[in-house]
C-alpha cells in the first residue's frame, strides 16, 4: 500500500471508537459520526503526534550478554522461534504461552488466538481484557446467554428518565460519552452516581452515592430487597421474560437501607433515595464501568445490578473500556473461547472452527490459563515461554514487582510492540511492529458496533506489520499453510467464516460493507442482514428466550482496611493517558498536561496526617510502599485514596494492588486494597526529587 495524503479512521484509543480524519503527517481532524457528532477528545486529537516519533522502534532487539542489542530481522525471527521449539521439545507445548490485548484489531485478536493454538500448539492463551471486562463479561453471559456490552445504540441514552451509572468516571475514561449524556440529562434523565469521588461525571447526578471502594455489591443488594419491599417491582416483565427471581431475592432478604449505610459508608436516607429514585422511573438504565466490578466480586457485582435491572424491567449495559474491548474478546485470543464467543470446551464449537482452520477438531487445545494464572504458571516455571502482543503485563497486573521479578527469570519473552515498554525491556526478543495507523483493521465498538480503521502508511522502515510478524512465525514454527494471507481483508474474511452461526455472527458485516459506510452491529448472520443494535429488545440469548436471575449473596472484599493499614486505595484513569501509558506519556501536550500520578487524599486526611499539597507522601499495602505527590480533594471520602495506573516502574500503582481473584472470570481485585499513609520527611523528598 503506497502512502496517502489522508484517509477517513477511527481513533486507536478508547472504546468509543471515534470516526477521525488522519493525515500522513500527523494531523488529526475529527469526522462528523453518531459516535461522536464531529467531535474528538485530547487523545483523540493528539493520537496523530505517534506517527514518526523519535522513540518508535525501527529495528528487532536480541539479548546478547544482558543487553538489548539490534539485529537483522532474519536473526531476531530464528531467535525467537528456536526459544518456543527448544522449550516444548524439552517442557512440552503446554510451557509456551500467548499474552494479546483488547486494543488490538479484530484481525490482529482472531490471528493471536489462532497462532496460540496451531502455530505454538498451546492452550495457554489470554488477554489483558481479563483485567478490564471480564467479570462483566461473565455476568452478561449468565444472565442474558450473550455479552454485548452497552447493548444499544449511544442514541439510544436519552430515552431513559433514570441512568443509574455504577463505578464509571466517563468524562476520563470514555470522554466522548459525556455529550450522549449530557444531552440525556438536558431532555430531563436524571442520574444516579456511584463513586467513591464526586468526579466531573458525578457532576451529571441529581443523586451522588460516595460509596466505600469494592461496596457496590452491597448497594444493588439493598435496593433490590428495597424496592421489592416496597412493591415496586415489574412483575410483569419478571413473569413473561426471566427466571430465578425467587433465588435472588432471598439472597438480599435483610438487606436493609441501615445495613447498606453501614457497609457502603453512606447514610440510610441516600440508600433510600435512589430506591425512590429508580422506582419513579418509567424507563430506567443501568450501566457499569470497572469501578464496580474490577475485584474479586467483580462476577457476583455485576448480577446484582443485573438482578436489580430485570427487576425493574430495566435495561442494563456494561461501558467496555478498551479500544476493542469488545471485539478482542469476542476473537479466539481468550483462554476459553474460540472465534465468535464459541467455547473451547464445547464438541460443536471447536468442529466449525475447526473446519475453517482446516484442522481436526482434537488438533486444537483445550482450555488453558487466564491472564494472571499465566504470569503465576511463568513464575512458578510452569511456562517458560511467551509472546506478548499489544499489551504490557508488568504495571498492568496486580502485585507488579512480583510480575517483573517473574518475567525478568522465565527462559524466552517475546515482544511485539511499537514502543519499548516496560514488558518489552526485560524480554529476549523485541520485534516492532505497526501502529493502529500502518494496518488496516476492524475493531468493535462499546456498542457492539464494527468500524473500518484505515492505514494511513505503512509501518516505518525496518518496522513490519504485527499480521506480517505473526505470519512469519507461524510459517517458522512450521505452520505456514495455516497462515498464508495477502493481507488484513483476506484475515478478516475468514474470520468472518469462522463466526458464522455462532452467539457473535460477523459473517454478513463484510469489508466492502464497512467501506460503503453501513452502520452494522453484530450478530449480522447474513450479507442482506441489517444487524442487530438492540439484541435483546425481544427475547434473550439463552435457548428459552428469558434471561436468569442469580443470588448475589453480599461478602467484604478480599482485604479489609485495619490498624496497619487503615485507608482504602482505589485506582482508575485520568484524561491525559491511557493504559499503561506507553503511548500517551511519549506525546510532549499530555505528558505535559499530567506528568506525574498524583495522590487524591482528603483535606480532613492530609491535614490529619500532616501532608501539605505538593509534598511526597508513601503509600503502603502488604505487597510494596510507593511515593506521590499529594493533591488535595474534598471531593473524595476522607478514609480512601486514589492514584491512576498509567505510569510503570516505582510509579506503578499496581504494585500496591491485591492479586485475589474473582472465582469465576479470575479478575484481580484492581480496585480497592488496604494502605497506609506517611509523609516523606522533607530532606528525604529533595533527594527524592534530585534523584
Amino acid at each position: 500500500m503506497e502512502a496517502i495524503c489522508s484517509i477517513p479512521t477511527h481513533c486507536c484509543f478508547c472504546a468509543m471508537q471515534c470516526a477521525m480524519q488522519l493525515h500522513a503527517d500527523g494531523t488529526v481532524k475529527p469526522l462528523p459520526h453518531p459516535i461522536n457528532g464531529g467531535k474528538l477528545c485530547v487523545l483523540g486529537l493528539t493520537s496523530g503526534e505517534l506517527l514518526g516519533h523519535t522513540e518508535r522502534l525501527r529495528t528487532p532487539l536480541v539479548r546478547k550478554g544482558g543487553r538489548l542489542e539490534p539485529t537483522s530481522w532474519e536473526e531476531a525471527l530464528e531467535v525467537a522461534v528456536q526459544g518456543f521449539q527448544r522449550i516444548a521439545a524439552e517442557h512440552g507445548r503446554s510451557a509456551n504461552a500467548v499474552y494479546g490485548g483488547a486494543s488490538l484489531s479484530n484481525e490482529k485478536a482472531y490471528l493471536l488466538g489462532k497462532f496460540a493454538r496451531l502455530a505454538l500448539q498451546t492452550p495457554h492463551v489470554d488477554y489483558n481484557g481479563r483485567y478490564c471486562m471480564s467479570a462483566a463479561a461473565a455476568a452478561q453471559n449468565l444472565a442474558f446467554g450473550l455479552d454485548r456490552g452497552l447493548n444499544r445504540p449511544l442514541a439510544d441514552l436519552p430515552q431513559h428518565d433514570v441512568i443509574l451509572l455504577v463505578g464509571s468516571n466517563a468524562a476520563e475514561c470514555l470522554p466522548m460519552l459525556m455529550p450522549h449524556l449530557q444531552r440525556a440529562k438536558e431532555g430531563g434523565t436524571r442520574f444516579i452516581v456511584v463513586d467513591p469521588r464526586r468526579t466531573t461525571t458525578a457532576n451529571l447526578a441529581a443523586l451522588h452515592l460516595a460509596v466505600r471502594p469494592s461496596t457496590d455489591l452491597a448497594l444493588a443488594n439493598s435496593l433490590l430487597y428495597l424496592l421489592a419491599r416496597e412493591q415496586r417491582l415489574d412483575h410483569s416483565f419478571i413473569a413473561e421474560r426471566t427466571q430465578g427471581f425467587r433465588e435472588a431475592l432471598r439472597a438480599v432478604q435483610g438487606c436493609t437501607a441501615a445495613w447498606a449505610s453501614e457497609v457502603c459508608g453512606l447514610m440510610p436516607y441516600e440508600v433510600e433515595q435512589a430506591a425512590l429514585l429508580l422506582a419513579s422511573a418509567r424507563k430506567a438504565l443501568i450501566l457499569t464501568g470497572r469501578g464496580a466490578d474490577q475485584n474479586s466480586r467483580g462476577v457476583a457485582t455485576s448480577l446484582a445490578f443485573i438482578n436489580l435491572a430485570l427487576a425493574l424491567g430495566a435495561e442494563f449495559g456494561t461501558l467496555t473500556g478498551q479500544a476493542n474491548g469488545q471485539g478482542g474478546r469476542e476473537m479466539g485470543q481468550k483462554a476459553d473461547q474460540l472465534p465468535g464467543y464459541r467455547s473451547i470446551e464445547d464438541p460443536a464449537d471447536r468442529q466449525a472452527v475447526a473446519r475453517v482452520w482446516g484442522v481436526e477438531p482434537e488438533q486444537l487445545p483445550g482450555k488453558g490459563y487466564s491472564a494472571f494464572e499465566i504470569l503465576q504458571a511463568v513464575a512458578r516455571g510452569e511456562i517458560r515461554g511467551m509472546l506478548v502482543m499489544g499489551s504490557n503485563p508488568i504495571p498492568s497486573s496486580p502485585r507488579s514487582d512480583w510480575v517483573r521479578e517473574s518475567l525478568e527469570r522465565m527462559e524466552h519473552l517475546v515482544v511485539i510492540d511499537s514502543f519499548l515498554s516496560e514488558t518489552a525491556r526485560h524480554a529476549r526478543v523485541v520485534l516492532p511492529g505497526a501502529l493502529w495507523s500502518e494496518e488496516d483493521g476492524t475493531t468493535t465498538n462499546l456498542e457492539g458496533r464494527v468500524v473500518l480503521r484505515r492505514a494511513v502508511r505503512l509501518p516505518p522502515a525496518g518496522a513490519r506489520s504485527d499480521l506480517e510478524i505473526l505470519c512469519d512465525l507461524a510459517t517458522r514454527l512450521g505452520a505456514g499453510q495455516y497462515f498464508s494471507y495477502s493481507g488484513p481483508k483476506e484475515v478478516y474474511d475468514e474470520l468472518r467464516r469462522a463466526t458464522r452461526g455462532a452467539k457473535a455472527d460477523y459473517y454478513g458485516i463484510t469489508w466492502e460493507r464497512l467501506e460503503a459506510g453501513e452502520e452494522l452491529f453484530w450478530p449480522c448472520p447474513s450479507e442482506d442482514h441489517p444487524g442487530t443494535p438492540r439484541p435483546f429488545a425481544q427475547r434473550f440469548a439463552h435457548a428459552d428466550g428469558r434471561a436468569r436471575f442469580s443470588p448475589t449473596p453480599f461478602r467484604p472484599s478480599a482485604e479489609e482496611p485495619a490498624a496497619a493499614y487503615p485507608l482504602y486505595l482505589t485506582t482508575g484513569r485520568v484524561l491525559y493517558h491511557y493504559l499503561t501509558g506507553n503511548h500517551t506519556r511519549r506525546l510532549g501536550r499530555l505528558f505535559r498536561k499530567c506528568p506525574e500520578p498524583l495522590l487524591e487524599v482528603h483535606p480532613e486526611t492530609a491535614q490529619r496526617l500532616g501532608l501539605a499539597e505538593g509534598e511526597l507522601a508513601e503509600v503502603s499495602s502488604p505487597r510494596a510502599s510507593a511515593r506521590y505527590r499529594v493533591k488535595h480533594n474534598p471531593k473524595i471520602r476522607p478514609d480512601t485514596l486514589f492514584v491512576p495506573f498509567h505510569w510503570d516502574g516505582q510509579q506503578a500503582v499496581n504494585r500496591l494492588m491485591n492479586p485475589a481473584l474473582d472465582p469465576i472470570c479470575q479478575m484481580p481485585e484492581f480496585k480497592v486494597a488496604a494502605v497506609s499513609l506517611t509523609p516523606v520527611a522533607h530532606s528525604e523528598a529533595i533527594a527524592v526529587a534530585a534523584d
